[in-house]
């Protein structure tokens, strides 16, 4: 079964090179009974990838079982796997056949594969080498044959160096890797699959489709999406229900979107243009992060040295706060400027130069130049204080 074919069936959407990557390993390995590890953060769909697997192999007539390892307790992960025998534990009543007992011809699908607890991973790595098993308080051992696919979204190799994870057992689920891309990898799939859950919704809940303007459209591909498909398909829903209007504002969505800490993203993203620059481009959307990263190290600075030489800081209201250590006094460096007042800009050609300062003069140049030189929308438009662009813009000669 070829990529197209795929997403037909399983009625996956997108055009991401990507993506593609990994439904075409799919269909390469289910020939096979190599071991598959799928890795992906979460939300992103790996639950797909081993059920093309199965029914792409010759397996597709046998029991296929998907285990969320993360969800069983500690206590009855191994009874649940491997079985028990009656009275090997309190509640024991009777015999009861594990999965990979019941999946025996089939295919097991072992999700969130880094919660399983030390001893239970032993366990796996026999059954995974030797097709072996033991049931709990049992001493007779089992044979099975059963593929098995594991997938996480944690960072196996650190959980090893950590001691979480058996090294010899990542090596025995890794025979295949195969890695779902995030959804803000695949830009150009964002708009295709809101546009496909919106339909659904509209029909589920028989009330017309939501619009995005292209303002909110930019928005929407802009955004880091950290619950990635699944997030995206919660939004969708969100909007289809409680929005009045058909057709979202960006300001409209904005509201659905919450800031993807530690870089407090979503920023609405013009997409109008000014002279030949189009404003943001992703470079940009770049150095904007940096620029409010490096704000806020300033900001820890100041309060670490401000700590160092003086104590505690006062309370708001309890007196005034201490000059900035790091900058020249503000009476050195601020002047009194009306509200609103349009600043000449100078124009700066784009450098090869990536020093911070190149790039944080670049983009404040950038954002002046696209609100025609007015102080105030800048400073807003940058998610800083208006004395603080009027410091840099002296500091960076723009004026």
């Amino acid at each position: 079964m070829d990529v197209t074919a795929i997403k037909q069936r399983f009625e996956i959407i997108g055009t991401s090179p990507l993506l593609d990557r990994a439904l075409d390993i799919a269909a390469q390995v289910a020939a096979t009974d190599l071991s598959v590890l799928v890795t992906g953060e979460t939300g992103v769909g790996k639950e797909f990838i081993p059920k093309i697997i199965h029914v792409n192999s010759a397996r597709k007539h046998g029991n296929y079982f998907a285990v969320n390892c993360g969800a069983i307790p500690e206590g009855t992960i191994d009874s649940e796997l491997f079985g028990h025998r009656k009275g090997s534990f309190t509640g024991a009543h009777e015999d009861r056949m594990g999965y990979f007992e019941v999946a025996d011809g089939g295919t097991l699908f072992l999700d969130e594969v880094a919660e399983l607890p030390l001893s239970t991973q032993v366990r796996l790595l026999r059954a995974l080498e030797t097709g072996e098993f033991i049931r709990v308080g049992s001493s007779k051992v089992q044979k099975t044959d059963v593929r098995v696919i594991a997938a996480t979204n944690i960072n196996l190799p650190h959980a090893i160096k950590s001691g979480k994870f058996r090294e010899d057992l990542y090596y025995r689920l890794n025979t295949v890797p195969i890695m779902v891309p995030a959804l803000r990898e695949r830009p150009g799939d964002i708009h295709l699959l809101f546009r496909k859950f919106a339909a659904d919704f509209a029909e589920k809940y028989k009330m017309p489709v939501i619009r995005l303007t292209d303002e909110a459209r930019n928005l929407l591909e802009h955004y880091r999406w950290p619950g990635n498909v699944r997030q995206l398909k919660n939004v969708a829903e969100q909007l289809s229900v409680l929005e009045q209007k058909r057709l979202v504002s960006a300001e409209s969505l904005q509201h659905y979107l919450p800031p993807d800490s530690p870089l407090h993203l979503p920023v609405v993203y013009n997409s109008e243009k000014s002279g030949s620059d189009d404003f943001l481009s992703e470079r940009d959307i770049l150095y904007k992060i940096l620029f409010q990263l490096r704000s806020e190290m300033d900001e820890m600075k100041q309060k670490l040295v401000a700590l160092e030489e003086h104590g505690p800081l006062p309370a708001q209201g309890q007196g005034k706060m201490l000059p900035h250590p790091i900058h020249k006094p503000l009476e050195e460096e601020e002047e009194e400027v009306t509200e609103g007042e349009i600043l000449p800009l100078e124009i700066v050609e784009e450098s090869p130069d990536l020093s911070l300062d190149s790039l944080e003069k670049e983009l404040i140049v950038k954002v002046l130049r696209k609100n025609k030189g007015h102080r105030k929308s800048t400073a807003k438009e940058l998610g800083i204080a208006e004395r603080t662009l009027y410091r840099k813009i002296k500091e960076y000669g723009i004026e």
